[in-house]
């Protein structure tokens, strides 16, 4: 079944040509993007023909994860080479397919935060 974002899409905001090895490999995270936010977002379909959800959104989306996967596939967030040293974003160097809060946002998931139980207690009259 063909993603709502494409491989072209992802090379086209990485600004370089995949080779034909990387390709698969962002149609299958594609793929795996895309399952990722529909269980979040079941009527994705839906939404995106009422208008309630933009696809060009859903198309960033899926492909800024799997770009950042690309860029930094170990997840590597330092690296030192004699007195070089060379640091990435943690956020941006996870090494895993995620979507981030605000990703979520822009597809009308809201944010999922801490909340805190107050005790009631009720005295018997």
């Amino acid at each position: 079944m063909p993603t709502i974002a494409s491989a072209q899409d992802v090379e086209n905001r990485w600004v370089r040509e995949l080779s034909d090895e990387e390709t698969t490999l962002v149609e299958t995270r594609l793929a795996d993007a895309e399952r990722m936010i529909r269980r979040r977002v079941q009527d994705l379909d839906a939404k995106i023909s009422a208008g309630d959800i933009d696809e060009e959104d859903v198309k960033q989306v899926e492909a800024e994860a799997v770009l950042r996967l690309l860029r930094n596939p170990e997840g590597f967030t330092q690296e030192s080479d004699g007195n070089y040293t060379y640091q990435l974003s943690q956020r941006l160097a996870s090494g895993r397919l995620e979507i981030l809060d605000e990703e979520w946002e822009m597809l009308g998931v809201p944010r999922r935060g801490m909340f805190v139980l107050y005790p009631q207690i009720v005295r018997p009259t």
